[in-house]
């Protein structure tokens, strides 16, 4: 019989995994989308209850910007694009941006 050499013991090296970077999308002021529509936007493209909508859309107002939900960067996009084309397409100028989640947080 042939003799087998035994191969050291090689701990499979994990890999290391790391959570994506998240962004909140922020909704911000303007003075001429209606405060109705702002709040349909925060109900169909950020699943937000109706109470819930109107507290955001009243911080929009108020403080000039709310945030209405952080996601992965590819939806995050997604999400802004949903919503400006939504408002060109009802003649609003509504804006999102997004902002990287701070790592401190």
């Amino acid at each position: 019989m042939p003799d087998i050499k035994h191969k050291p013991d090689v701990e499979a090296e994990k890999p290391q995994l790391q959570r994506p970077p998240l962004y909140h999308v922020v909704m911000l002021n303007d003075d001429y989308t209606p405060m109705e529509f702002v709040i349909e936007v925060m109900v169909r493209f950020f699943h937000k209850s109706e109470d819930t909508a109107n507290k955001l859309m009243l911080q929009i107002h108020h403080q000039g910007s709310a945030r209405c939900g952080l996601f992965p960067r590819d939806v995050a996009e997604t999400k802004i694009h949903q919503v400006e084309t939504a408002s060109r397409t009802s003649g609003h100028p509504l804006r999102c941006i997004m902002e990287r989640e701070s790592s401190d947080q």
